[in-house]
């Protein structure tokens, strides 16, 4: 930041490699990142942070808000929290953190033309737990084919609902639909009859139908 001769809030970090400890020094690896100075048009990303870093600074929550990406034509923006704290803003299945962008979001909302939303993150957190509901779904794909009936999940964020619905999109011998009202809305994976036939990365070729 120094060498841009900017703040933290005029530029966006995007985290190449998260970089190794090693052994008692051996096999280590610095982190890479790449560093990029925001320009006119990426103002939500960087009000953005600005109220990021207000509410960590009221909440006394030791973590530091960068900007992993200022988004761009149909992306929103993504602002990235790290620190010794940053685990307790998490929450049970990421519930914490899906409120708290929902207040970053209404507040960024009251500013003058402003109606890009942005979001959040923690440490890869949403990385992580997409690739966790994934291999769920096709587990349990997999015992829906086996024993010919349907599998009921547990309730799920809308968010996570779509990841469910998004592996099984191709899986071949299963379809899904989201069932329910409110917080007990789930997803159910429903076998069709059909056999499935492996293809490379071990999911089906069939089709899916699902209603968020």
């Amino acid at each position: 930041m120094l060498e841009l001769g900017v703040g933290r809030d005029e530029i966006e970090i995007d985290v190449i490699s998260q970089g190794r400890s090693g052994i008692l020094g051996i096999g280590s690896e610095d982190a890479r990142v790449r560093v990029r100075r925001i320009t006119g048009g990426d103002g939500s990303a960087a009000v953005a942070l600005g109220i990021v870093e207000r509410f960590l600074d009221w909440m006394d929550v030791d973590a530091v808000a960068t900007i992993r990406s200022s988004g761009g034509g149909e992306e929103m923006p993504i602002i990235d929290i790290q620190g010794s704290d940053a685990g307790l803003l998490i929450g049970h299945r990421g519930e914490t953190l899906r409120a708290f962008q929902f207040l970053v979001n209404l507040s960024l909302g009251r500013g003058e033309g402003r109606s890009t939303g942005i979001v959040l993150d923690v440490e890869q957190y949403r990385e992580r737990r997409s690739r966790q509901l994934a291999t769920l779904a096709r587990r349990m794909a997999q015992r829906a084919i086996s024993s010919g009936r349907s599998v009921e999940l547990d309730p799920m964020s809308p968010a996570d609902r779509r990841v469910i619905h998004f592996a099984l999109a191709d899986y071949q011998g299963v379809e899904t639909q989201s069932e329910g009202e409110g917080a007990d809305r789930r997803v159910v994976i429903i076998t069709t009859g059909e056999a499935p036939r492996p293809s490379r990365g071990g999911r089906g070729d069939g089709r899916r139908r699902s209603r968020s």
